[in-house]
């Protein structure tokens, strides 16, 4: 991996800023909109708590992915741990760490189906819509926590060339170009490409590599054709690949990294979307067509130790198809939404768990021989490791209808919808074992004992659900208040994962250790299900310089997926459904802007969300605190714009932030806790019509904390967040005159 020659080139400062402007995060509210295809009012008029960040935030607090969002967007919290793969979201005390995502994300209207791809580089993107409380009426499976909207720029409204190129203290460098050409009229084009090269904070003391390397290329080609005044089609196509190493957990015992098999991720993804609107007098037609695929192969060692009990090699490769079907029309003060929408995605799936020498030793031998030493005899093993392979096909299907309808009365404006949801998930599985062991009495070999298992099998579920949401408005002149109430769902699914246990539970069985498990019952999960109670508002005053959004939520979930690590010496992680919980909170935003050249931005988030109802099997866990979603989440910043009378700089922009997040508890016992922790980031900005350079560093105070802890096989782990580090970004925009 080598250094680029565009290390020293960079994304402009804004898209269509002039550089007398400030960079903010607020427009006229009338110009706001949620999304481009399903709602057009402005923030005003929506009975949803939203929050958006746009471009020149983005460049400013240097987020260059759906991470670096995280604080920024109240009770949204994405932490940095793992690898790519580990893309978990918790909004309002609800997320998902493994299978299907709790929040939506869609890139330019193309919902993304598999969470192992939302963690991604954002290169030229004009803004990041953050909905928090469920969508599931109008987006449907898996938004029960909100919705991600990302939207690139758009080659009709920008034309020009765009360079980046960035340094960091620790040597990683990132890169980005894009090119956006207007050809005709009604015809725009638009190729951009990503590089990263991040060379990792945290050393492996066994190997003396680092364990959190990355390299990350991306590129995008995206055409936009508007035959006619009434008719528009834009399609995206893009293309990521990613490879890792990742994982640096750390042994709570020593503080350190030290485990001996590699542990990497690598991602190939293709996602091709073409969005068709066509607009009539009083209605418009909308279809927008997803096509993806996902092949992505993981390694790890999954007792972290520099002892060999077990490692895992998941290798995927996903393809999805989504159709969605929009109309919506308006006469009077009579305003409509219907749609229908299906998918198709099919996973095929390769999971093999290598047993090694200490695993077999530990986790086999130990136990059985306890059993057997009473009689003078002792088991050994023939080989010194064997694998517990895995093989699955995965294929689920949905179908939805859905209609929305709003009428305005004076100030009021009344809303209702509904939706029904179909989706049917099938799981084939292929399992098997083929090893020996040795029976011993004394130093005289008893037999040998062939354990030789093929398992196969194929399940099925069908979920069918209703998802209706209701919501009143009161409209003042620059401001409105909400009340809403909203059904949130997401679909149940399989705990692949535990397939490992099974054949390990087998094969003992086979050897009179331990019974066998129901697998259906042991690898499936139910739906879960929430109502969202919420009060909010939007608030715009003095003149605009004001803008702020509030609001208070309670959420009621049934059975609430929830990861846990298994008891025992469970090799693998799954998916249980807790009975009841509870999820109430506030969140507040205010942007201010007194002069032309300060701007004071707060975003504040509280949850406080608790078990009503969860017995483990063997503890009763009601009223402990829902882990791994953060009670309290923290932005401030401040930005002031000093212009500088100089032919090759305009101003001079200094932006100091504070992040701060917690607590966070790690299990559902609620044994262990990270305190509230904050982070203090800056940033220095020299900006001209087409160039500019930043200077900013991040966790300046150093700030230890930890983003991830977990319990395996008796041990714990934990991953530290990162630490102090900066660096130097040039971005240079080239405009090209409009047609």
């Amino acid at each position: 991996m080598k250094h680029p020659l565009l290390t020293l080139l960079v994304i402009p400062a804004a898209m269509n800023m002039s550089a007398s402007e400030l960079p903010d995060t607020t427009m006229n509210l009338s110009e706001v909109r949620v999304t481009a295809i399903k709602q057009s009012r402005s923030l005003l008029r929506q009975p949803v708590t939203v929050t958006t960040v746009r471009m020149p935030e983005i460049e400013r607090l240097n987020v260059a992915g759906l991470k670096g969002v995280s604080e920024i967007a109240p009770n949204f919290y994405m932490p940095e741990y793992g690898s790519r793969m580990t893309s978990s979201i918790y909004v309002r005390g609800i997320g998902a760490r493994i299978d299907q995502a709790a929040v939506g994300l869609n890139v330019d209207n193309i919902p993304y189906l598999n969470k192992n791809a939302f963690d991604f580089e954002m290169a030229d993107v004009e803004r990041v819509e953050i909905l928090r409380g469920p969508q599931s009426t109008l987006y449907g499976r898996n938004t029960i926590a909100g919705l991600v909207n990302v939207y690139t720029i758009n080659p009709m409204n920008y034309q020009g060339i765009r360079l980046m190129g960035e340094i960091t203290t620790n040597g990683s460098w990132r890169e980005s170009f894009g090119l956006y050409v207007r050809i005709k009229p009604r015809l725009a084009m638009s190729l951009s490409g990503y590089s990263n090269d991040s060379r990792g904070y945290f050393t492996n003391i066994h190997n003396g590599k680092k364990a959190d390397r990355a390299l990350d290329e991306s590129v995008r080609w995206r055409t936009i054709w508007r035959p006619s005044s009434v008719l528009n089609i834009e399609n995206t196509f893009s293309m990521n690949f990613d490879k890792q190493r990742g994982y640096p957990y750390k042994y709570v015992e020593t503080g350190t990294i030290d485990y001996n098999d590699p542990c990497s991720y690598d991602r190939k993804g293709v996602t091709d979307g073409i969005t068709v609107t066509w607009a009539a007098p009083w209605f418009t037609l909308a279809s927008i067509t997803g096509l993806q695929y996902l092949s992505d192969d993981l390694t790890l060692d999954q007792d972290f130790m520099p002892l060999s009990y077990f490692t895992l090699n998941q290798r995927q490769h996903e393809r999805s198809v989504t159709q969605d079907i929009v109309l919506r029309g308006y006469k009077g003060n009579y305003r409509w939404l219907a749609g229908v929408f299906g998918f198709y995605k099919h996973n095929r799936m390769h999971a093999p768990v290598t047993f090694k020498k200490d695993g077999i030793e530990k986790l086999i031998l130990e136990k059985v021989n306890q059993t057997v030493a009473p009689m003078g005899m002792r088991l050994s093993w023939d080989d010194d490791e064997f694998i517990l392979d895995s093989r699955f096909r995965q294929p689920v299907r949905g179908l939805a209808v859905y209609h929305r309808s709003s009428l305005d009365l004076g100030k009021w404006t009344l809303a209702a919808g509904i939706r029904f949801d179909y989706e049917h998930a099938n799981l084939s599985y292929k399992s098997d074992v083929s090893t020996s062991a040795t029976m011993w009495r004394g130093q005289t070999a008893m037999g040998s004992r062939e354990i030789d298992i093929h398992d196969s099998g194929r399940l099925g579920q069908t979920f069918r659900e209703l998802l209706p949401n209701f919501s009143v408005t009161y409209n003042m002149r620059n401001s409105a208040i909400f009340v809403s109430a909203a059904k949130g769902y997401k679909a149940g699914g399989y705990n692949t994962q535990m397939f490992s246990n099974i054949l390990q539970s087998k094969m003992m069985s086979v050897m009179g250790q331990a019974p066998e498990h129901d697998v259906d019952k042991m690898v499936s999960y139910r739906p879960e299900v929430s109502w969202n109670y919420e009060i909010g508002g939007h608030i715009s005053c003095d003149g605009g310089r004001v803008y702020s959004t509030f609001s208070a939520f309670c959420i009621d979930v049934r059975d609430q997926q929830v990861t846990v690590f298994p008891e025992g010496d469970a090799t693998g992680r799954m998916m249980t459904n807790a009975g009841r919980t509870r999820s109430v909170g506030a969140e507040l935003t205010l942007n201010y802007t007194p002069v032309t050249k300060w701007m004071f931005n707060l975003s504040y988030g509280y949850t406080h969300a608790t078990f009503r109802k969860f017995h483990n099997g063997i503890t009763d866990l009601s009223g402990n605190r829902v882990p791994y979603a953060p009670s309290n989440t923290l932005f401030l910043s401040a930005t002031y714009r000093l212009p500088v009378k100089s032919s090759w700089i305009k101003a001079v922009t200094f932006t100091p932030t504070l992040r701060g997040t917690g607590s966070i508890y790690w299990d559902e016992e609620n044994l262990y806790r990270q305190p509230f922790y904050a982070e203090l980031g800056a940033s220095v900005r020299f900006e001209h019509d087409w160039w500019s350079l930043d200077l900013w560093g991040k966790n300046l105070t150093d700030t230890s904390f930890d983003v991830f802890r977990y319990e395996s096989i008796g041990n714990n782990f934990f991953q530290s967040g990162l630490p102090v580090r900066g660096g130097l970004t040039v971005r240079i925009n080239l405009d090209y005159p409009r047609i």
